[in-house]
């Protein structure tokens, strides 16, 4: 039998659970989005590969009896060896409001990753836009402090790499916990990413290139397109846009039809323009 830092000498086998947080994947990695990817490469980086396993394994058999994720602070209980399971730590650094308004006003100038962040989604470029800021978004090689009251030898231990394993399919599951670890939940960055310069960073992107013209001078042709004869199709949104870009980035309307939101029968009639004209 192993023996701990105190002298103890650590049963083999942890004590069963019942009812603790088993990980989805029963095989092979964890992590399958590019965001909840790039977590575990930093951990299977600097951490030893012996104890990931043993982790993986305590993760899959459901030894972490609950997972609280907070701004800087990842905390949990996992059930090892002796009666009383043992408290995991992980901190990062959380970003003040400060280095998040500046955050947030990159991001909104930036229309693309703007839009895709409002629809729920994690462009991997998000990255560029952190390091740009001098905030990472993840933790280097040193950025994660952790700590386990277990009396294992080596570090990280098993319950506390169990932990690290379910943090990452917690991120797979939902990526903005990547930013609230980092210091802002979900709806606090999307309010501020409406409200931080929507029409503004839009507009100067392209995305509603329309020349201002007094009325006065359009009132011959004021119920016309204002498409020129040499440029019939307009400004494109750009390659690999998707065709709902504009949806995407401009505040939803309060507007419902048969309880549906307005916004949700829109998005197949602009597919279906986009595929049309891709015909």
């Amino acid at each position: 039998m192993p023996v701990g830092r105190d002298g103890w000498f650590e049963a083999a086998r942890p004590i069963r659970v019942e009812g603790g947080i088993k990980a989805r994947s029963k095989r092979g990695s964890i992590g399958e989005q590019w965001w909840s990817r790039r977590f575990i490469d930093i951990l299977e980086r600097v951490c030893d590969a012996g104890r990931l396993t043993r982790g993986r394994a305590y993760a899959r058999r459901g030894q972490v009896l609950d997972l609280d994720l907070g701004p800087g602070l990842a905390k949990a209980r996992v059930q090892g060896s002796r009666p009383k399971p043992y408290d995991v730590h992980v901190r990062i650094t959380a970003y003040d409001a400060r280095e998040w308004a500046g955050l947030a006003e990159a991001l909104a100038a930036q229309a693309l990753h703007r839009a895709k962040l409002l629809a729920g989604e994690m462009p991997p470029e998000i990255e560029q836009v952190f390091d740009a800021c001098g905030l990472p978004l993840f933790p280097g090689e040193r950025g994660l402090d952790m700590e386990c009251s277990c009396p294992d030898w080596g570090f990280p231990c098993k319950h506390l790499s169990a932990v690290l394993y379910l943090l990452a399919e917690a991120f797979d599951e939902d990526p903005f916990l990547v930013l609230a670890w980092r210091g802002m939940a979900k709806d606090a960055l999307l309010d501020a990413l409406r409200q931080t310069g929507g029409g503004e960073h839009v507009e100067k992107a392209g995305l509603l290139d329309v020349t201002d013209v007094p009325f006065a001078e359009r009132v011959g042709d004021f119920y016309g397109s204002g498409a020129s004869p040499a440029r019939p199709g307009g400004p494109a949104a750009g390659p690999g846009s998707p065709s709902d870009l504009l949806l995407r980035a401009l505040d939803p309307p309060p507007v419902k039809a048969r309880h549906i939101p307005l916004l949700d029968l829109l998005r197949p009639a602009y597919r279906a323009f986009a595929a049309e004209e891709n015909e």
